[in-house]
């Protein structure tokens, strides 16, 4: 069955609001591990994981980097507008280059109360050390989104030194409460780099340099992507099949490095931190693919679309593609391949890099527990039952499992 056909309310389960992980633990790697593999689940904990991997496998972590991305901006009556910022305007070549801006930065954006933002009327919100002003007027209204013009009167920062000052930890939504100033740290994985993701690859939440330093003393070696999480990923679907669902589309880099670990890690273990992870290092494979296939990149535009990886008649194998990366980012003097992916894992994807995965347990009808499903069938249901019969803690700041193919 081709996943276009696949109906959302078939991947559903009772998740109960006390099961929900409102706060982190006080100790990241106390966290508990489910391990499934071949049809056997076992209990177990974060500081242990490196005992459920073999050695000589590839851990994939996500770098990214939790930006502040919420703004709360107030009219002059007093009355509130929230600002959440989601991407840079496509006129930037990549995130990095985005934040980087001083001065001013056209921003997508939602807002909350949009209503009350009349036409031609200027926000401010104003900044006491440093010394400096935040304006916003709109520059664009989209169907589902706007385009803010957002200056600032300083012109020796950066937005992300802006949105560092001013902006509010971006939680999700299914929390229900506000941002804290110990959220500062804890959605915010011990090794992020790269800014610019409006939410956490929450799977990495769990480790901490002792659980990294156990992964390197076993001889498992680590490697890092960047995919920076959208808003996106928190937009249930709402049609009644996957064929009505638009799934977003997100900005990766990868290193050369990173490629030539993938390369060397055929035939053994290689292990997704999240599903962020696992999302780029398949659309990996599908980059590489269109290039055998003599298909034009456009890396400024979306390089692995939602329906490829099912549409795409030739198929090469995974070697193949990660060498025809390699190739081009070579005759193209490329250190980083940056684009952005649309990719939808769901049941009837075949995997073509990853064969295991760590990731939290995730929403009811959301396209992240199809790409659970995808990984193990229908397994997924007795691994979120034990789940749920067990006390695990669910959602962003709940505990996780690791998945084997």
């Amino acid at each position: 069955m081709h996943p276009k056909d696949l109906r959302i309310n078939e991947h559903s389960y009772l998740l109960p609001d006390e099961r929900i992980a409102k706060y982190p633990l006080t100790e990241r790697d106390a966290a508990k591990l489910l391990v499934y593999k071949h049809d056997t689940i076992t209990d177990s904990n974060y500081k242990h994981i490196d005992t459920h991997i073999p050695a000589g496998s590839l851990m994939i972590f996500n770098q990214a980097k939790v930006v502040n991305a919420r703004l709360l901006f107030r009219k002059e009556s007093g009355g509130a507008i929230e600002v959440f910022c989601l991407a840079p305007h496509e006129q930037y070549a990549d995130i990095q280059t985005a934040m980087q801006q001083k001065g001013g930065v056209l921003w997508e954006c939602l807002i909350g109360g949009a209503s009350k933002w009349k036409s031609g009327m200027t926000l401010q919100l104003k900044n006491e050390e440093p010394s400096f002003t935040l304006s916003a007027t709109i520059a664009e209204r989209r169907p589902d989104s706007y385009i803010l013009n957002l200056t600032w009167n300083d012109p020796l920062l950066t937005f992300a030194e802006v949105l560092h000052y001013m902006g509010k930890v971006p939680l999700p939504p299914y929390l229900h409460r506000m941002a804290e100033a110990s959220d500062d740290s804890t959605y915010q994985t011990v090794y992020a780099k790269d800014e610019g993701s409006v939410a956490a690859p929450t799977a990495g939440l769990h480790f901490t340099k002792d659980v990294l330093d156990s992964i390197a003393a076993k001889g498992i070696e680590s490697g890092f992507v960047t995919l920076h999480v959208g808003a996106g990923t928190f937009i249930p679907v709402k049609s009644e099949t996957m064929q009505g669902h638009n799934m977003h589309a997100e900005w990766i880099e990868v290193t050369t490095a990173t490629i030539q670990q993938l390369a060397g890690a055929a035939g053994k273990d290689i292990i997704a931190v999240g599903t962020t992870s696992l999302r780029t290092i398949e659309s990996l494979y599908w980059i590489g693919n269109k290039l055998l296939n003599g298909e034009t990149l456009n890396l400024h535009d979306i390089a692995v679309a939602q329906w490829d990886p099912y549409d795409t008649t030739i198929q090469h194998n995974t070697t193949e593609a990660l060498a025809a990366i390699q190739n081009y980012m070579a005759q193209h003097n490329m250190e980083r391949l940056i684009t952005r992916t649309q990719i939808l894992i769901a049941p009837g994807y075949t995997f073509r890099v990853v064969t295991g995965l760590v990731t939290n347990f995730h929403q009811p009808e959301s396209t992240l527990l199809l790409l659970v499903a995808a990984l193990i069938g229908d397994n997924w249901r007795r691994v979120y039952e034990h789940a749920l019969n067990n006390e695990y803690r669910f959602l962003s700041y709940g505990d996780g499992s690791l998945l084997w193919r």
